[in-house]
């Protein structure tokens, strides 16, 4: 057993998931210090653009394939979406609701993107088979837990409060969060993140395969998507005042966003998925929200409502029932694709001539 192959590809994936977690509390404290999310996203491209230069350079400047006019425009639409559409919708969204309920949200990717590839006809129900009726049941149980996290919040869990106590995430929290938070505008706006998000797995899967240089395309992905942020930044907000990171808060959130969240995260995460597949990445969504539920408690004094835990529970229950039976589905059509070929094996074996002790004839020259 490959102890060192099963143990890194496990810690990088929580190291990501940790990252991300960070970069729910940074970015949450900057927005309530009154940064701006659109402002906050356009700083998170340009310094994840800068970041990816160095890889992109070393990694793939030699060895990348042609870029061409199709393939400008295919990471154009994943800019719009993966990037601008996804980004901005969520950090907006965090702005209006709490790090626990988007990262809860987050999860329903699975699930849309399976009802988006159906849509599409890039993959069938299967409702007679169990790996089918798995994912099926897998949706529904994600999109009610986001309609009960959004839409209902219920009684206040008790729980000990925490003994840390961080004057500045305390006044942050009392000052600003308050006041802004719309926990029904703020999860529909995390909600859209997700469809944005499905929306590029589904242009990313044409972009791969035509131009397999990850660090390139991700190059030229942020550095599109740092313009449009920076385009939607400005006609929002016209003060260059409100781009100012002379505030450590502000500054510390968009270099984390820009280079531990983009750059790292992603090739991390790459790393991850050469090593282990998508599915074992996928596995540690939930890990996500377990660790911002407790930096959110223990630091920013975030109250739990029945509503979030149950709505909570039901979308990671979801997530795994989706990823269930995607697992199962693929291992089924990897077994079919053996027996297809041990088939047509037999077959041409068949219809040889063979000799009359049974062997195979040698063909004639």
């Amino acid at each position: 057993m490959d102890v060192m192959g099963d143990l890194l590809p496990f810690l990088a994936m929580v190291l990501v998931q940790f990252g991300f977690a960070g970069m729910n509390i940074t970015s949450k404290l900057a927005m309530d210090s009154g940064m701006s999310p659109l402002i906050l996203v356009s700083y998170r491209q340009i310094f994840a653009t800068i970041a990816m230069v160095p890889f992109a350079y070393f990694f793939e400047w030699k060895t990348r394939p042609k870029i061409t006019r199709t393939l400008l425009l295919q990471i154009f639409l994943c800019s719009l979406t993966g990037v601008t559409g996804n980004q901005v919708f969520y950090f907006v969204g965090l702005e209006n609701s709490t790090p626990t309920i988007g990262c809860a949200l987050t999860n329903i990717l699975p699930a849309v993107t399976f009802v988006l590839a159906v849509v599409l006809g890039q993959e069938s129900v299967g409702i007679k088979k169990i790996s089918g009726q798995a994912k099926l049941l897998g949706t529904i149980i994600c999109v009610g837990g986001a309609m009960l996290l959004s839409f209902y919040h219920g009684a206040i869990i008790s729980i000990v409060e925490s003994s840390i106590h961080w004057k500045y995430a305390d006044e942050m929290g009392s000052s600003n969060s308050a006041s802004k938070s719309n926990f029904i505008l703020g999860p529909l706006f995390i909600m859209a993140s997700a469809v944005c998000w499905a929306i590029w797995f589904t242009v990313q899967v044409k972009v791969s395969d035509k131009f397999p240089a990850p660090y390139t395309s991700t190059l030229l992905m942020c550095f599109m998507g740092s313009v449009e942020c920076v385009v939607i930044g400005l006609g929002v907000n016209h003060k260059l005042s409100q781009w100012s990171l002379h505030s450590p808060d502000r500054l510390v959130a968009a270099l984390y966003a820009g280079i531990v969240c983009s750059a790292l995260a992603f090739s991390l995460t790459t790393w991850s998925i050469q090593k282990k597949g998508a599915l074992y990445v996928s596995v540690f969504s939930p890990l996500l929200l377990v660790i911002v539920a407790v930096l959110s408690w223990a630091l920013l004094r975030e109250k739990l409502y029945v509503g979030t835990a149950v709505g909570s529970a039901m979308i990671v229950a979801g997530l795994y029932a989706v990823l269930w039976g995607k697992d199962k589905e693929m291992k089924l059509k990897a077994f079919e694709e053996i027996e297809a070929r041990k088939e047509e094996k037999g077959d041409l074996e068949f219809q040889l001539p063979s000799n009359s002790n049974g062997s195979i004839a040698p063909a004639a020259n």
